[in-house]
Formats: structure tokens, sequence, C-alpha cells
């Protein structure tokens, strides 16, 4: 198997786009969700950048979307070298390695972790747009929501492969109880803004 690029970002959108599309395994789902956050983040911060005089918060609050965009943005590679760690343990399946079952739930768990972090800033995403879409420039109100719809669908969807990866592995279930919550949160603080 040959292993992911060093970084999708680094690649033109329409690269980025046509790897998600082909018929390989990574970037799938999780790299999707974690870049359809950082753009989420992306246009939180912006809209806040032109939130100052509306917002005394709002060089705060685009300093802090522009962390989780970056954060974001880096577990977009992190999901695809995981999800490429569970393959190749799979691929091993039949090797009568007795280590086997522990290497699986480990790859697993790892692979939930990542989406885990991506609902997480997702729901803080979402969170920062609120103050932002309520209070600062309405001429930038529609970024801000876009940036909360965005950020809560990246959530959502990045809950969804975390309790995927649980119940592969038989992990906790916690796991995904904590990723639906957040999902949840995200969800919330976009549905607040909306109307």
């Amino acid at each position: 198997m040959t292993s992911p690029p060093e970084s999708f970002l680094d690649q033109p959108v329409r690269g980025f786009l046509d790897q998600v599309a082909a018929r390989t395994p990574a970037p799938g789902g999780g790299g999707a969700a974690a870049v359809t956050g950082a753009m989420a983040a992306g246009l939180v911060a912006m809209a806040a950048r032109f939130s100052g005089r509306q917002l005394p918060s709002a060089g705060d609050l685009a300093d802090q979307a522009d962390k989780l965009r970056l954060m974001a943005a880096q577990l977009a590679d992190m999901d695809a070298r995981a999800y490429t760690t569970v393959l190749d343990v799979f691929r091993r399946r039949g090797d009568a390695d007795p280590g086997w079952e522990a290497q699986r739930r480990e790859a697993l768990l790892a692979a939930a972790m990542v989406p885990l972090e991506i609902a997480g800033i997702g729901a803080r995403v979402a969170a920062l747009a609120v103050p932002v879409a309520e209070g600062g420039n309405p001429n930038l109100r529609g970024d801000a929501v876009t940036g909360a719809v965005l950020a809560a669908a990246s959530a959502r969807s990045a809950a969804c492969l975390v309790d995927i990866n649980v119940r592969l592995g038989g992990l906790d279930p916690e796991l995904s109880r904590r990723a639906a919550q957040t999902a949840a949160d995200a969800g919330d603080a976009a549905e607040r803004i909306m109307n």
C-alpha cells in the first residue's frame, strides 16, 4: 500500500477533491470532516476580523478560530495515517499473530480518537460563531452562520466515524457518547443562529 502524501493540504483544492473521489482509502470521511472544520473556523475568523467595531472580543474570537483552523487541518493528515494503520492491521489478519487482536483494538482506538478530536473542534468553532453572528458585523453574518453550519456538519460526521470505530473495536462506548454530545452541541449552536 502506498502511504499518504506528506500533507493533503499542500495540494491545490482540485487535487484534494480528486483524491477524495478516487478509489483510494484516504483521504476519506475523516479527512473531509477535518477540512470542513478548518474551513468553518476560517469563515468564523474572517467574520470576526470584520467585526472589530461591533464586537469588542472580535480579535480574541478570530485568534481562537485561527488556532482551531490549524488544529483541524492537521487532523486531516492524522486521520489518513490512522486509517492506513487500521487497513495494514486488517491485512495481517490471517498471519496467525497472537497479538493481532490487541493490534486491531489499538489501531481502531487511534482511528476513533482522531475524529473525536475533529468533533470537539467542530463544537468549539460552532460556539465561537454564535457571538460573531449575533453581535458582529451584520454584513458578515452569513459567513459566521455558514461557519457554524459547516462546523456542525464536521462534528456530526466525525461523531459517526467515532461510533463506527468504537463498534468495530469493541471499544468503550463512552467515546461514542462523548462524540455524540459534541455533535449535538455544535448542532445546537448552529441552529441558534440560523434564523
